[in-house]
């Protein structure tokens, strides 16, 4: 048993400096561009009748259900939930291992989230420690915003608060377990919140003003092109063998009697970027594009 303690203390350890990161750091981070753009930030953090327990699930377009670290909603309330416009993931990595299986495990939740709701705008990843720069490459190919914070930074920020996470990799698992015990032994509240303070001192306001900026410019990016698409078909012509296929096509005659319909809506955004949907009903499409432009008014509305 001891030394299956002993295996996990840097497990934990790590665990704990995560947990840090995104109660403390980011979620301030995060509250501050919502109150600023006027938006519900949905986390673990907070208790939410519109929801049942702490994940925050969202369907992809296959009706999956995915669990996210943050999630921005327009017009939401606790009771309610509100249109989807940005979507997070965050973490601390102590090592450099595995980084780009990392980047795509995150970059593989947020994408499917683009072609499910058209106003979400902006999928984004704050990444803390070792994160190598073939895997920042890959999440920025994938035109996932990236927030990262240097592993210095973060050791630096406990270290002036006399909290150590830093060990060298070779460490005796014994000693890792000393360390992570003194860590938590010292881990307060209040120097969680003063080695957080600390870490947004050495990131610099001007870093965290710029991605609030990001984040509006993101979600401010309007319809350059909206085009709405009526498909009809007729009733399939259905054979068995290829010489009545053949037969069929010498004089090909439709039936147009029951016509199977379904719309497509595509939108071209100012940044670029694109959205397709295929809808079942005009209802579908009416519903689909006032959320877009419910976003288009509220954004419009923070300019004024």
């Amino acid at each position: 048993m001891a030394d299956r303690e002993h295996a996990s203390a840097g497990h934990k350890l790590g665990q704990l400096v995560g947990d840090w990161l995104e109660e403390f750091f980011v979620l301030p981070l995060l509250q501050k561009v919502a109150d600023h753009l006027k938006l519900y930030l949905d986390n673990r953090f907070r208790t939410r009748k519109a929801r049942e327990g702490d994940k925050i699930l969202w369907k992809d377009v296959e009706g999956n259900e995915v669990d996210y670290d943050f999630v921005m909603e327009l017009d939401a309330t606790d009771d309610k939930l509100g249109i989807p416009v940005a979507f997070f993931e965050c973490f601390w990595r102590r090592g450099k291992r595995h980084s780009k299986d990392k980047a795509r495990d995150d970059t593989g939740k947020l994408l499917p989230m683009r072609d499910t709701y058209p106003t979400a705008r902006f999928l984004g990843i704050i990444a803390g420690g070792d994160f190598t720069a073939p895997a920042r490459v890959l999440v920025q190919n994938r035109q996932i915003d990236l927030f990262y914070i240097t592993k210095a930074k973060i050791v630096s920020a406990f270290e002036k608060h006399a909290l150590q996470i830093e060990y060298p990799d070779k460490l005796p698992e014994v000693e890792k377990a000393k360390l992570a015990d003194a860590f938590v032994r010292s881990l307060s509240k209040k120097k969680k919140q003063s080695a957080a303070a600390t870490l947004q001192e050495l990131v610099g306001e001007a870093s965290l003003d710029s991605y609030v900026d990001r984040v509006r410019g993101a979600l401010g990016a309007l319809p350059q092109e909206i085009r709405i698409i009526a498909h009809r078909r007729s009733k399939p012509e259905v054979f068995e063998t290829i010489a009545e296929a053949t037969t069929f096509l010498q004089d090909p005659r439709f039936d147009y009697s029951n016509l199977v319909e379904n719309f497509i809506y595509e939108i071209t955004y100012t940044d670029g970027t694109e959205f397709d949907r295929m809808l079942e009903t005009i209802e579908e499409v009416k519903a689909l594009h006032q959320e877009i432009e419910r976003l288009a008014v509220h954004i419009g509305s923070l300019r004024r």
